[in-house]
């Protein structure tokens, strides 16, 4: 190793895709640089492409994605590799920097699984692809999961002992709480593709708003904008406002009392804890790990797809207030308890040091770099 925990601390090289505007992974990211403790010495390198579909779109991700690999061998060796990774391209990408890492460098490796579908790429057919998944599993020091249902699947394909969960984080001083119901607000903020449930979304809306004015703030763009836009035009007291700034959405969440994804298919979505922080019931889907942050207590889940069960959800909530105030009070709670970055700093650093000894005497484990 090129230092040692009991005098320098512990460098960590944190590969993902970061980029100014990214996703959730990308807020991950900036999120995880900026809680850690001084001691605990981070640099980025980023395997973003250039997003986008079409075949000169995917041309172009592919020589930015291979320029990446050429440059990685001439960063300087950490003392740990932190590679962020998610399904299928995503995967293939990480398994380059997993293989270096680990029998170039000979450093420790720690893979963190995002990803909405990983659980279907998991089940891939393809002998091939499962080789590649066995071999970075294998190279990796630790694998790291969102949920213990993740850690539950990812451990039928890697050995358990390497398995470990590390919960999704937001940072819950950033958010206020009101939990007013005088009116219920809904808010949607996410981005308008078929996979977040927009077209369910609107769907529910519209049809809620036949017996009268519903208070909605729809946020986000993508190809489905569309949708939100006209029932926008179409219903008082509905307001699309398309894309938004991080400071826009905490006041617009901060403004809601109930928050809405009924997505098709995600791990442990940044966008709900975010919610859940800002004071929100929750109506969103039983996929992935969402049912370990959301129950009966502080939502109501229905199957993805389904316009008939999301409306009556949330019509449930719109005529019930004061379950709606209780249900945005322990999600709070929650965050607080299992979902604030302090909490997940802290096994991150220890996660970290089980590679390189013992933090500096005279360090400080719950500095956080914003403050510093």
């Amino acid at each position: 190793m090129s230092s040692t925990g009991t005098e320098a601390g512990v460098e960590v090289l944190v590969v993902g895709p970061s980029r100014p505007g990214g996703g959730g992974v990308n807020r991950y990211i900036d999120e995880q640089r900026r809680h850690l403790p001084d001691h605990v010495r981070t640099r980025v390198y980023s395997v973003a492409v250039p997003a986008g579909s079409g075949t000169a779109r995917f041309g172009l991700a592919v020589l930015v994605a291979l320029r990446q690999m050429f440059l990685f061998p001439f960063r300087r060796p950490p003392d740990v590799v932190h590679v962020h990774t998610s399904h299928w391209h995503s995967f293939y990408q990480s398994s380059w920097y997993v293989f270096f890492a680990a029998f170039v460098w000979r450093r420790p490796v720690v893979l963190h699984v995002h990803g909405s579908s990983f659980d279907e790429f998991l089940e891939t057919d393809s002998r091939i692809v499962r080789a590649l998944q066995n071999a970075v599993f294998d190279a990796s020091d630790v694998v790291v999961a969102l949920s213990d249902g993740w850690a539950e699947l990812i451990g039928r394909r890697v050995d358990p002992r390497k398995v470990t969960v590390l919960h999704n984080a937001v940072d819950v001083s950033e958010y206020e709480s009101s939990f007013s119901t005088s009116p219920i607000r809904l808010s949607f903020v996410s981005n308008h593709v078929e996979r977040k449930g927009i077209e369910e979304l609107v769907s529910a809306i519209d049809r809620l708003a036949e017996n009268g004015p519903v208070e909605a703030v729809i946020a986000g763009k993508g190809p489905e904008s569309h949708l939100a836009a006209d029932l926008a035009d179409a219903r008082p007291g509905v307001e699309y406002v398309g894309f938004v700034s991080e400071e826009r959405k905490r006041g617009i969440l901060a403004e809601s009392s109930v928050y809405v994804l009924p997505t098709y298919a995600e791990g442990v979505p940044i966008a709900i804890l975010e919610a859940m922080a800002a004071g929100n019931a929750i109506v969103s889907t039983a996929v992935g790990g969402i049912p370990s942050v959301v129950d009966d207590r502080n939502g109501v889940l229905v199957e993805p797809g389904d316009a008939d069960a999301l409306t009556d959800a949330i019509r449930t909530l719109l005529e019930d207030p004061d379950s709606v105030e209780s249900m945005a009070r322990e999600s709070r709670r929650r965050v607080e308890r299992s979902h604030s970055w302090d909490g997940v700093t802290e096994e991150l650093v220890a996660l970290y040091y089980s590679f390189a000894g013992s933090p500096p005497s005279d360090a400080e484990p719950s500095v956080n770099r914003s403050e510093t």
